[in-house]
């Protein structure tokens, strides 16, 4: 679960914006339900992963993506 917040940290830093925890929790549930296979394989990979379940997230989680020009 440590790494699923570094690599939210480093996806919204990747993003331009500062890390921030609500941010971390808005996106938190969704990475665990849509992208656990991809978890591993980077940040790139995990926010390829909530881009392509945009659909599916959470209004929150989608609220930081698209604050982060995603």
């Amino acid at each position: 679960m440590a790494r699923f917040f570094f690599i939210v940290s480093l996806i919204l830093c990747a993003s331009g914006a500062a890390a921030q925890q609500p941010g971390h929790d808005a996106c938190a549930r969704d990475v665990s339900r849509f992208c656990r296979p991809v978890m591993n394989n980077g940040d790139q990979a995990v926010l390829a992963c909530l881009k392509q379940n945009r659909t599916r997230l959470s209004k929150g989680c989608e609220k930081v993506l698209t604050e982060h020009g995603q």
